[in-house]
């Protein structure tokens, strides 16, 4: 009797728990707002109307915003039941930030500027962001459709590579809005001051060589090649890329596509070494550290600046744009040049720039509109407009080609607006050296791992400086490895992959019910075994 009375509150309480597990797997289906996959609709609904938002990035340039603006305003020309609420970010990370949080809720933007690793995290979810392949090779409303009320890209017409780039899992989820790469921004009489030339193609020996020799001093303090008393010869901008790069441009491990994580290896721990001893001397520093390059370069106390080819504007004493107060800033003559490499005849360098991506809604017009106002994006008018507004490259062969574009580059240095030499250099470093660029790995991961190996070049810079370590050895590489992959939670990549191959495309909610079930069956196996064991022991205890 008593069993008895154990066993049904045993399964009582198994019931209670299947109860509660379905329901969390209901609602964790509810918050994630898991949606069918989308299917291209036959016509576009042009009877009622269709709100869109579009978070975009400007980098407070205010003629990129104009550049949106004029988007919107042309497109719903077009279509005039679609209007757009454009909302403006200042950076990535915001946006990414924001995306992440508004997946749970179902309350995602329409459109948005992304990067390729910020969508493998969102595409983690069920049918949240939409591939584009459909869409794409749709004969009334993809590339080139009959349906599309404007003159847009055709199939073919988005250079490959920066569509490639878009390619996650083997389907397409975004299209590249703008590209650009990284570029070092040289004060060229400096160099000549310094008894150097400055070459061609940098090497990694020459930046840290002349660096080296910037820091010798007067007997009054002041650094003899700007008579400051404040010189950082060499600052860059993006540590995570600045790692990436000489990885690449090495032949080193960063990581598969698939989600190993290779970037604890020698080749990272010289890099780090040669980044210590640099930083220890003051011949080297970083963005995160000391704030922009562009600052001490206009102001005469940098002599390599490295940033994206997209903050030219903001680059050399005529900079159309610039933080730098007219009395701080020293005239000098600006350079562009690619990175630095350690094989000037293999030269590598990183694509970066802005892809659009769409999110899955319930109306399934919703989405198609979405997906013209993305084509209506690569339109010639809207690409030289925005690739005039900075450094950056348009990424359609049809917007590079034209006559218009053309007479844009060959005006160099006309003004210091429109057709700053800086900026058109810079621009021209991609356009040259497109061949030549490259993307990392893309996964759910991929964003903290860049991450990763940014932390890797700030620690090695600022700790030898702070008097943490007295030199960067062995002990302390390996040491900082185990700091920043347990930062990152880089050890836990893999085994979430190993999760997800296991269920199958199972949502998390099933997962979480199987895995009661058969914890809760174990428990009840668990039971009858004990009893078992107290019968044989205690055979006349009831």
């Amino acid at each position: 009797m008593r069993k008895s009375k154990k066993m049904r509150s045993l399964c009582l309480l198994l019931a209670a728990a299947i109860c509660v597990l379905s329901v969390s797997s209901l609602t964790a289906c509810h918050g994630n707002v898991e949606r069918p996959a989308f299917s291209v609709p036959e016509e576009l609904d042009t009877s009622r109307e269709i709100n869109l938002t579009f978070w975009a990035k400007n980098d407070t340039n205010k003629a990129q915003t104009e550049v949106y603006q004029r988007a919107v305003n042309e497109f719903c020309e077009l279509y005039p039941n679609i209007s757009v609420t454009v909302k403006p970010y200042t950076n990535y990370g915001d946006i990414y930030n924001d995306v992440i949080t508004n997946i749970s809720t179902g309350t995602t933007p329409n459109i948005c500027i992304t990067y390729p690793d910020h969508i493998a995290t969102y595409i983690t979810g069920e049918n949240v962001v939409v591939p584009l392949d459909d869409l794409m090779a749709d004969e009334n409303y993809g590339l080139g459709g009959e349906r599309v009320n404007f003159d847009g890209v055709k199939s073919g017409e988005i250079v490959q590579k920066f569509l490639d780039e878009c390619v996650i899992d083997g389907a397409v989820y975004a299209l590249p809005f703008m590209r650009s790469t990284e570029a070092c921004y040289i004060n060229r009489d400096y160099v000549e001051a310094l008894g150097y030339e400055v070459p061609d193609v940098l090497t990694w020996d020459f930046i840290w060589e002349v660096s080296e020799a910037a820091m010798a001093r007067g007997a009054d303090g002041k650094y003899l090649v700007n008579g400051q008393k404040t010189l950082i010869p060499f600052i860059y901008k993006s540590t995570d890329n600045m790692m990436i790069q000489m990885l690449k441009q090495l032949g080193a491990d960063y990581s598969t596509g698939s989600g190993d994580i290779l970037i604890f290896n020698d080749d990272t721990a010289s890099i780090m070494m040669t980044v210590s001893e640099h930083s220890e001397t003051r011949a080297f520093n970083t963005f995160e550290t000391i704030g922009y390059p562009a600052n001490y370069l206009n102001k005469g106390q940098c002599i390599f600046a490295i940033d994206s080819t997209a903050g030219a504007t903001w680059m050399g004493s005529d900079a159309p744009l610039m933080d730098v107060h007219s009395s701080a800033v020293v005239d000098f003559e600006t350079v562009v040049r690619p990175i630095p490499q350690f094989d000037t005849d293999n030269p590598k360098m990183i694509s970066q720039g802005p892809s659009v991506c769409i999110f899955n809604k319930d109306d399934p017009n919703e989405v198609l509109a979405s997906w013209l106002f993305v084509q209506y994006l690569l339109t010639n008018g809207i690409q030289l407009a925005y690739a005039e507004t900075e450094g950056y490259a348009p990424v359609t062969t049809k917007a590079q080609g034209s006559a218009e574009y053309l007479d844009y580059l060959s005006r160099s240095g006309e003004d210091n607006e429109r057709y700053y030499d800086v900026k058109i250099e810079a621009t021209r470093i991609l356009l040259d050296n497109t061949d030549n660029t490259f993307v990392t790995p893309v996964f759910n991961g991929s964003t903290s791992l860049r991450s990763a190996a940014g932390m890797l070049i700030e620690r090695a810079a600022k700790d030898v400086r702070r008097g943490i370590t007295d030199e960067m050895n062995r002990e302390y590489v390996e040491k900082l490895y185990e700091e920043v992959t347990a930062y990152y939670k880089l050890d836990t990549i893999l085994r979430d992959t190993s999760v997800k191959i296991s269920f199958g495309d199972l949502p998390r909610g099933s997962v979480a019910l199987i895995v009661t079930l058969f914890c809760a069956w174990g428990a009840i196996g668990t039971y009858y075994a004990v009893s078992a064991i107290k019968k044989k022991k205690f055979p006349n205890k009831s």
